[in-house]
């Protein structure tokens, strides 16, 4: 039986400071990430001890020296916030991790509520800057200049399932779900074929099937091995082959749809070969067709479209999801799959109000055919950045959003509460409610647990090695008995 689907995502935005000629992304991140206070946070370390990103999944520890900051440099790096979320300098990147939660349509929340929480600091960063200069922020993945960062997702999984076979079942779904995750993006990069309009932000810049590395020679599954969880128990997949979305539509399907596919090979129900002869070269092709109608080659010899191979996935999710109980959402996203490949198939364009990359294709063909400009236009190139802007006044998908253009999967008011509270079923209540009520005694924090400094007594560190454990449920009797953070740790060791 698969595990519970505990899940988050971790992006990283686009930063710049308009008419500044000494632009510094590293000082300016610094900046934003500490523009935005939570005065219960602002001097608490991130607890590196408990990080090994070395570890590969394949069974083996990678050559290399793990980084870390000293104290000073770590707190003016990093956020942990009372919503149960890491805010963050990653390189020359913002980053927001969300809390963890436990379904598609909370992580939908709890990401757009980082969108709001970088705006917000973006904001305050600006009113320190020099007259005439302004920080922007975009959530996208690429610079322009060769350059991609990622938008990555996280989720547990059972440890019993071999990562041969998580490969050998993903590798189809990733190439492929692009028809309904990509971002969008105009022109091509990296050195791959020209296009003028294609699916994914991300898709050129993968180089190789399977490797550890994100930043070089890029792979389409991610053999990272940091569980953040109890190691004998549990793996966390961390992938880094998706985009960074605006819509809450396509973020709600990209989520949804992975983790039930995921818990479907933990089940032993994805029972086809639906390899790709080379997947490298699948993920671009699929990508640079927009029609999606491309037939990519199969390990079988055959040729399969991308909606052709979805449609493969979603008919074992159907049979799956008819032998067993399943949540009301699941459910509903299977009937949500099954509409959005039927009109990938008419015409893309019917989903022109629910598909990032769809959304935003008709918006520039829109302009190109009202100012009689081409792709190659810079004031397409323009557009295509201009959709991602964080800024709700100028940000084009704010707006459509604003017009009632796009289609909304949860309430502003939802968001705005996830800007300040932790979701209650998982282990992120323990961790929020604790920042909360006793922030000044916090000393470190991972997503695995976290220490406290209590008078002049030996740092005092609990872990939160399962990640269902520490929701509201499990701990409000707790917090309400412990007034102090003294008498939290007490109360946990009685």
């Amino acid at each position: 039986m698969a595990i519970p689907k505990v899940m988050g995502t971790e992006i990283e935005y686009g930063i710049t400071v308009k008419n500044d000629r000494d632009f510094d992304p590293i000082s300016s991140c610094v900046l934003l990430v500490n523009s935005y206070r939570e005065e219960s946070t602002t001097k608490i370390l991130w607890d590196y001890d408990q990080e090994n990103p070395l570890a590969d999944a394949r069974g083996f520890q990678v050559e290399g020296e793990k980084y870390t900051p000293n104290q000073q440099e770590n707190i003016a790096r990093n956020k942990t916030l009372a919503n149960g979320a890491r805010y963050y300098v990653d390189h020359a990147h913002p980053e927001y991790s969300c809390p963890e939660v436990t379904n598609a349509r909370d992580l939908v929340i709890h990401e757009k509520a980082g969108e709001r929480i970088v705006e917000q600091s973006r904001r305050d960063a600006n009113r320190v800057l020099p007259p005439g200069t302004q920080m922007l922020i975009y959530k996208n993945n690429s610079d322009r200049k060769g350059n991609s960062y990622g938008s990555h997702e996280n989720y547990l999984m059972d440890r019993r399932t071999s990562f041969k076979q998580i490969v050998e079942h993903l590798m189809p779904f990733f190439v492929t779900r692009q028809i309904y995750s990509g971002a969008g993006k105009v022109g091509s990069e990296n050195r791959a074929h020209p296009c003028e309009y294609q699916l994914s932000q991300r898709a050129d810049f993968f180089e190789t099937e399977v490797a550890l590395d994100t930043m070089v020679k890029r792979p389409i599954i991610n053999t990272r091995d940091e569980p953040h969880a109890d190691r004998e128990k549990y793996r966390r997949l961390h992938v880094i082959v998706g985009d960074a979305n605006m819509s809450e539509f396509t973020i709600w399907l990209r989520n949804g749809l992975t983790a039930l596919v995921l818990a479907m090979i933990e089940d032993g129900a994805v029972d086809r070969d639906l390899s790709f002869r080379d997947p490298v070269r699948a993920i671009k092709e699929i990508s640079h067709d927009a029609s999606c109608r491309r037939e990519v080659e199969m390990q079988s010899g055959r040729r399969r479209s991308a909606v052709q191979v979805q449609r493969e996935y979603l008919e074992m999710a159907r049979r799956y999801v008819a032998t067993r109980e399943v949540a009301a959402e699941v459910k509903d996203l299977i009937v949500e799959w099954e509409r959005v490949l039927d009109a990938l198939e008419r015409d893309p364009m019917e989903l022109r109000g629910e598909i990032d990359w769809i959304i935003k294709r008709a918006l520039i063909e829109g302009f190109m055919e009202r100012k009689g400009v081409d792709w190659g236009s810079p004031q397409v190139q323009m557009l295509d950045l201009q959709y991602h802007d964080l800024r709700p006044d100028k940000g084009l998908y704010y707006i459509l959003e604003r017009q009632g253009r796009v289609r909304r999967v949860v309430t502003d008011e939802e968001i705005e509460r996830a800007v300040l509270y932790p979701p209650e079923d998982t282990r992120a209540y323990f961790r929020g409610g604790c920042l909360r009520r006793y922030g000044t005694q916090v000393f470190g924090v991972n997503w695995d647990s976290i220490s406290f400094g209590i008078g002049d007594e030996p740092i005092k560190r609990v872990m939160m090695i399962e990640p269902l454990k520490g929701s509201k449920q499990h701990v409000e009797a707790l917090f309400n008995s412990s007034p102090t953070a003294a008498e939290l740790v007490r109360n946990l060791r009685s």
